[in-house]
């Protein structure tokens, strides 16, 4: 069952005075003649990026795929070899195209509700999207689809409300990219689900290859981690159960704080800090996302070149969201580097000398500050966090 953007969308504008201004206010269900205790999360057992297949299951699930990648390069006889194949294992996949000289970058995603707003919902999830072109550096994104699965549970009044909220914020988010959404396919589904597919077409300078770390190199983070911790220190506040768990540490006003950064952390672009990447000669780079810090670390160590290893000192958590995971029982393992991310931040290998550089720049165009958390030294391509990083606590923004 296919879709049409602009007509759902025009019908919404339309209902809500034609001019989408109501879209960005906090989401109010009564504001919509839903119950006051609508929460879209509720529509998924899972949340977010916090949903995937562990990383050791997945390596072996798709050994086939790279095998069959693998044989098909040799026979490939109108690709430009002078273009490097990039697929499994990696944010994006690079196909040399027959034309030469141009490659065509693409990636896709989708994930489960994580925060309760639906047009922030929206948001996050084509920002999650992208965030894998910007991690190879690509700043432009010539066309998006939206993958769309619409939950058998909703009633037929939350569904009318609730999808075109979804499909704003998605397309809005595209719009600020500089790109459209042109399609896509939607379901209906036990579950909500949502994302989509970004692609471009580029020629080799307008990427980053992320296998070029060297010995001497830093690591930048360009958002705060601790987005699962508050999406779930949120919704705790409706369960005394769990609430009790963390209110000693916590308090209502700090959760509600450290969601709202979370959930705008999530919406934002990683396309300024995918520019700056060119800039300041970045080496590689990947995005944070289900795997955690710590997984996709070692994923991007275990492609270099070079025999080198990452070592992560620095933690840059959300204000108060390391002291909610200590008071879990370390459920989510936050210190570890295993708490997974939605729409995180990137990670970025940069020559030390422009670390600095980089990091002052991306706050002057953006406001929201990068950090410097860990180095590049002689190793077996591997990915560590110190016994007992530094937590950056990372205040809300006003």
């Amino acid at each position: 069952m296919s879709y049409q953007v602009d007509a759902l969308n025009a019908a919404h504008l339309e209902l809500q005075g034609g001019n989408g201004a109501e879209l960005r206010r906090p989401f109010d269900p009564t504001a919509h003649d839903l119950e006051s205790t609508f929460r879209l999360t509720r529509f998924a057992d899972l949340k977010g990026r916090g949903c995937k297949v562990p990383q050791e299951v997945l390596g072996k699930l798709v050994a086939a795929l790279q095998q069959d990648y693998s044989l098909q390069d040799q026979d490939a006889q109108f690709m430009n070899m002078a273009i490097p194949r990039i697929g499994i294992g990696l944010d994006c996949s690079v196909i040399p195209l027959r034309h030469g000289g141009l490659c065509l970058v693409q990636t896709t995603d989708f994930f489960y509700p994580i925060v309760d707003d639906p047009y922030m919902m929206g948001k996050i999830a084509c920002a999650n999207v992208l965030s894998d072109l910007y991690a190879m550096g690509v700043t432009d994104c010539d066309n998006m689809l939206m993958l769309l699965a619409v939950s058998t549970k909703m009633t037929e009044k939350e569904r009318d409300v609730v999808v075109p909220l979804i499909m704003r914020g998605f397309k809005d988010s595209a719009l600020e990219a500089g790109t459209t959404v042109t399609g896509g396919q939607s379901v209906v589904n036990p579950w909500c689900t949502i994302g989509g597919v970004a692609s471009t077409i580029c020629q080799p300078n307008e990427y980053i290859v992320p296998d070029n770390a060297v010995v001497g190199d830093v690591l930048v983070l360009t958002k705060p981690l601790g987005t699962q911790v508050a999406v779930n220190a949120h919704q705790w506040l409706d369960q005394p159960e769990r609430w009790n768990r963390i209110k000693l540490v916590v308090s209502e006003e700090d959760v509600r704080k450290a969601y709202h950064r979370a959930m705008n952390s999530m919406a934002r672009l990683n396309r300024t800090a995918a520019r700056l990447m060119h800039k300041y000669n970045a080496h590689g780079a990947t995005d944070i996302t289900g795997f955690g810090l710590l997984g996709h670390a070692q994923t991007l160590a275990s492609h270099q070149k070079k025999d080198v290893s990452f070592v992560i000192h620095n933690l840059p958590v959300i204000a108060k969201m390391a002291a909610v995971a200590k008071a879990c029982g370390n459920m989510f393992q936050l210190l570890q580097g295993h708490s997974a991310e939605t729409s995180g931040g990137l990670l970025i290998c940069l020559p030390r000398e422009q670390a600095a550089a980089y990091c002052k720049d991306i706050e002057k165009q953006e406001g929201y500050q990068a950090w410097i958390i860990g180095i590049v030294e002689k190793g077996n391509k591997t990915a560590r966090i110190i016994d007992k990083p530094r937590v950056i606590e990372v205040p809300a923004k006003d």
